[in-house]
């Protein structure tokens, strides 16, 4: 055994595994950023200024891009991709979209729930919801 490959081991460092191969750019992480930043300003502008009159094209577009801006984390800052450690990243991207999908519709299935099984206000306490 070669004292490369033993120091290699005796850090935790696989043979013949290139140690910054994954990291990325500052030009990687500023695109990162810049996406990340884009992806939660157009849901707030759509929500706040009440850009559609349907609520749920609002709904749908927000998570949409919710789902979009999952898959830039998972691409700019955890550098996973579906090439890389021997395919073990394209599990990780299976296992991300089974995992967005549960999230997202337990999410909306609880929400629509929760709105149906709601009790109307009293007729006392409706005036002043709506003032």
């Amino acid at each position: 055994m070669s004292h490369s490959t033993s120091h290699d081991l005796a850090h935790g460092h696989e043979p013949g595994h290139d140690e910054h191969a994954n990291h990325g750019t500052l030009r990687s992480y500023l695109t990162g950023f810049a996406l990340a930043a884009i992806l939660t300003i157009i849901p707030f502008w759509l929500v706040m200024g009440q850009v559609f009159a349907n609520h749920w094209v609002t709904i749908t577009i927000v998570l949409a891009l919710a789902v979009v801006q999952i898959f830039v984390h998972i691409v700019y800052f955890l550098h996973l991709d579906a090439r890389g450690e021997g395919g073990w990243n394209l599990l990780s991207f299976v296992f991300t979209v089974v995992l967005v999908v549960i999230v997202l519709g337990a999410s909306i299935w609880v929400m629509y729930t929760e709105n149906t099984l709601m009790m109307p206000m009293s007729p006392q306490y409706q005036h002043s919801a709506d003032t």
